[in-house]
Parts: structure tokens; sequence; C-alpha cells
């Protein structure tokens, strides 16, 4: 008898797997989006790591493993600088303590291509576009701001993955690494480094 049961909860336990790989193996697109955790590397202006970041991305399956799409994406970065003298050509000087930012919003078309088509979709991506970014200085009574275009490139790794039996309802995780081309003279800025994980929803 109890052969019997061990039979039936396996054949369940498939049964249930297999309509999971049905409902997504079908799927012809993905919509992911969430929160978006960003570290700038590589600058002397605002090297920090931090959690002011969101995301939204989609794609349609030109073949069953293979998507393009489109995304856009914003991360705040910010550092404080404490309170020191800085002097001047014209032998003025200024004493104070500064808090700089980084702002950064790329947006332009995926390709991504994911290895399985079950509950677990491990998938690799690339994104190419364009980015706006703002460098700013905060001073006690001023805000310096720079702001430019570049070219933005960034590969990542990730999964999706669909517990929920009958819908297409689940969850995203991935890291990233991404330049954009990014220039200001002002502040020796030569490109825009980061590297950052995402936590969001998939459909």
């Amino acid at each position: 008898m109890k052969k019997i049961l061990y039979i039936i909860a396996a054949s369940a336990a498939m049964l249930v797997a297999a309509a999971q790989a049905n409902a997504q193996m079908s799927k012809e697109y993905y919509v992911n989006g969430g929160w978006q955790f960003n570290g700038t590397l590589a600058n002397d202006f605002a090297e920090s790591a931090q959690g002011y970041g969101a995301y939204i991305e989609g794609g349609y399956y030109i073949t069953p493993m293979f998507a393009l799409g489109g995304f856009a994406s914003f991360n705040t970065n910010s550092e404080y600088i404490p309170k020191q003298t800085y002097t001047f050509s014209d032998m003025s000087a200024l004493t104070t303590d500064l808090d700089r930012s980084i702002y950064q919003v790329p947006f332009g078309a995926t390709m991504r291509y994911r290895f399985l088509r079950t509950m677990f979709q491990p998938y690799i991506e690339a994104k190419l576009g364009a980015e706006y970014s703002t460098q700013n200085t905060y001073m006690s009574t001023f805000v310096n701001q720079h702001d430019n275009w570049g070219f933005y490139v960034s590969p990542e790794i990730g999964m999706t993955f669909f517990p929920f039996e009958r819908t297409d309802f689940g969850f995203q995780v991935a890291v990233y690494y991404s330049y954009a081309t990014n220039r200001n003279k002002a502040i020796d800025l030569t490109g825009l480094n980061n590297l950052g994980f995402k936590l969001g929803i998939a459909f």
C-alpha cells in the first residue's frame, strides 16, 4: 500500500512540474522590474555602493531561447566629504563639507538568452543604449551641477523563478556590470563604471 502511495505522490509531483514547465515554455515574452543596488567604481568623485535604484525591462522571444527587448533604470550614488579648506588660483579659499552625488539613467535595447524553459530560467543578457547622468556637488550655500550623455553597455547574469502553479508571476535575481562613456573634465571623470545586483518580480 505504501509503495502505491509513493507512486501516486511521485506521479502527482511530476504532473505539477510538467504543468509549470509547459506554462513557462509557452511564454513568448518577459517583463521584469524591481529594486537595484548599485556601486560606482574607479572614480574619485563619488565612489559608493547604495540601494537607491530601480529598473524595468521586457522582451519578446524570437526563438524559444533568444529574446530582444528594451530596458530603463536609474541609480543615485552619494558620498559625504568632511569639512576641509579649498584654495583657488585667485588666492581665495573656502572651508566647507560636501555632498557629492552621481545620478544615472540608462535606457536602450536588450538581448537575452535563457538556458532553460522551466520554473527555473537562468539567463545571460546584454544591454546597449544611452545614459544620461548628472554629477552634483552640494555645498552649504549652492549646488555645482554637470550633466552629460554617453554610450552604455552592460552584461548581466541572472535567473527568473516561477514557483506558483498556473500563473506567470515569479521573481528575478541578477548581477551586472555596466560602463558608460559619460565624461566631465571639470571633475576628471572619463567614464562611469558600475557593479550591482537586482531583485525584482517577473511576468
